[in-house]
């Protein structure tokens, strides 16, 4: 096995002022695999003196701070943080067990105005904001990589390509929410910020060669105040497999279905899906049954609570037979339709559509990043659908923005948009 010295070699440079570590130079052809933490293994801290202890060192440290959380997916209910990882130069690695206290504000004010980095921070961040913490400053490197025009943007590429280590990710998907933790995930958690502080420092440096560093800032603060995603409109309408369905009442009891196992797995902190699959519920609605037997004999109705909750399951079908309250097959939408109907729809704005995506592709190619981080897909289809009038420079930036574009986006895009828009290419 690779030591922790060996392994960090090709990364282990003096740092500067603000703590952060020079770049360096082009790293070996092989990467060398990166198995221990540089400090060993870190303790979880899980005790009040230990959270002030970590704050104290965090607060103490020097530059900016990698910061990971590891959830529960599948197992737990909802997507709370079950494991919080922190490293800054001149403080270490801390490993926080989140579930013991009511919050970790003592962490949030350690790292006031403190950069914090994340890779892929849209995942991480709203169950840090659950547990009270919220970044002053943000460098997601994951969104770097793809703007610096990265082939492949996962944090182990990433750390391949640009560092030259290899890093396993063989417990992403694990149950975080065991306890105790196994030895070899802590191991695991602990490297997923061991280099993220390097990371930046290559990451920047391809940003400023590219001119595109101003672009990441306003990406990450974009990021960074974005409000929290507000409650979905009819949520159970998420359930796989529920185009299979054509009748309204059915739809009432997938609702029902779905509704009742939601509070179940809440009150049993369980995975929704551990309980009866999605599945299971469309299976049923189908199917309509009347007794629990029939209910039991459903094909596709199946589950760890299938048959101990039948009872359960049996109540929401019987409601959804009485019900007056019938769910719409579908929810009314202001998107545009797809697409390939335009061209029946409305020609001009598949003409619009078949001019304008093709040029902001180029531009994008022009500029080494993927189409939908110039301007996401969606907000060109809108604008297209439905342009503002008249169609001018200032009107299209406006829509633009309205829409979401961040402002290096609209400098970009509106212009290529508007000479589409005035002169758009002749109908294939």
């Amino acid at each position: 096995m690779t030591s922790a010295h060996t392994a960090l070699s090709p990364v282990a440079a003096p740092a500067d002022a603000d703590g952060v570590p020079d770049a360096q130079a082009a790293p070996p052809a092989e990467p060398v695999p990166l198995t221990e933490p540089r400090d060993g293994v870190p303790a979880v801290i899980d005790t009040p003196s230990g959270l002030r202890r970590a704050a104290a060192a965090i607060a103490a440290g020097r530059g900016p701070a990698g910061v990971d959380a590891e959830r529960a997916s599948g197992f737990r209910y909802g997507q709370r943080a079950m494991l919080v990882q922190i490293r800054r130069e001149g403080a270490g690695t801390w490993l926080i067990d989140p579930e013991p206290f009511d919050d970790l504000a003592p962490i949030n004010a350690a790292l006031a105005g403190v950069e914090w980095i994340l890779h892929a921070s849209t995942q991480d961040l709203p169950c840090l904001e659950e547990v009270g913490m919220r970044p002053d400053r943000l460098f997601d490197t994951e969104l770097a990589a793809r703007l610096a025009g990265l082939p492949r943007v996962g944090l182990g590429a990433v750390v391949e390509s640009l560092l030259g280590l290899s890093l396993a990710k063989e417990h992403s998907a694990a149950d975080w929410s065991t306890r105790p933790l196994p030895e070899p995930w802590l191991r695991y958690a602990a490297l997923d910020v061991e280099v993220l502080t390097e990371l930046r420092v290559e990451l920047i440096r391809l940003l400023e060669e590219g001119g595109k560093l101003g672009i990441a800032e306003e990406e990450f603060e974009s990021i960074r105040t974005a409000p929290p995603s507000g409650p979905r409109t009819d949520p159970w309408r998420r359930t796989s497999g529920l185009h299979q369905l054509r009748d309204r009442r059915q739809l009432a009891a997938v609702r029902a279905l779905w509704e009742e196992r939601e509070s179940l797995a809440e009150n049993r902190d369980l995975a929704p899906g551990r309980l009866i699959p999605d599945a299971a519920l469309v299976a049923a609605a189908k199917v309509m049954p009347t007794t629990v037997p029939q209910l039991l004999k459903t094909p596709g109705f199946h589950g760890r609570a299938a048959g101990k909750e039948a009872p359960r399951w049996l109540r929401c079908i019987q409601e959804a037979r009485s019900t007056t309250d019938l769910p719409p097959l579908h929810l009314q939408s202001n998107t545009p339709p797809p697409p390939r109907t335009w061209a029946d729809k409305d020609p001009a704005a598949a003409r619009r559509l078949n001019t304008a995506k093709p040029r902001i592709a180029r531009a994008a190619q022009q500029l080494d990043m993927p189409l939908e981080n110039l301007l996401t897909p969606d907000y060109l289809r809108r604008i297209c659908w439905r342009p503002p009038a008249p169609v001018e420079p200032e009107t299209v930036a406006d829509a633009l923005l309205e829409l979401g574009a961040r402002p290096w986006q609209v400098r970009i895009a509106a212009p290529i948009i508007t000479v589409a828009f005035l002169d758009p290419d002749p109908a294939p």
